[in-house]
């Protein structure tokens, strides 16, 4: 077990199979040492978590969403490495997408979700740049949706 999935199995934490792509797309490319990794869709041990953020008490429940995005990019950054997560340097960029209802302003403090869990795990290797936006709907009326680009070692 790799330094990572040391942390992550402290942390309680699994990472789940790597979803196949739902459409004509790669889940991941890696150009040089950078890998992008498509959007992963909030999707928890029961099935995709669904629905639309609209109030201050939304945000835990978004925040386990992103959360949940944050461990499927991880899944897909294994698959690339051949199961070596440990080969993963930097996070470098999150791009985040939260069904919100019209005047939910608070897609940051949900995306914190994902963010905060990377830093945990990772330390000044899981700080990154990031976007977060409120979008009216998602794929299969998902809470939130995340694609990321990593540096390899």
């Amino acid at each position: 077990m790799g330094r990572i999935e040391h942390r992550l199995a402290e942390l309680g934490e699994t990472l789940p199979d790597a979803p196949a792509p739902a459409a004509n797309y790669v889940p991941y490319l890696q150009v040089g040492d950078m890998l992008y990794v498509s959007g992963q869709i909030s999707q928890g041990l029961d099935g995709p978590m669904t629905g639309t953020l609209g109030g201050p008490g939304d945000i835990e429940t978004g925040r386990a969403a992103a959360k949940a995005c944050a461990l499927s990019l991880l899944a897909q950054v294994r698959k690339a490495t051949g199961g070596d997560l440990d080969r993963l340097a930097q996070v470098v960029k999150l791009t985040a997408f939260v069904a919100s209802a019209p005047g939910f302003t608070d897609q940051p403090k949900v995306v914190n979700g994902a963010s905060d869990f990377l830093v945990e795990l990772l330390g000044d290797a899981g700080r990154h740049t990031r976007s977060a936006v409120g979008v009216s709907a998602l794929p299969l009326g998902v809470m939130v949706e995340i694609e990321g680009l990593f540096r390899l070692s």
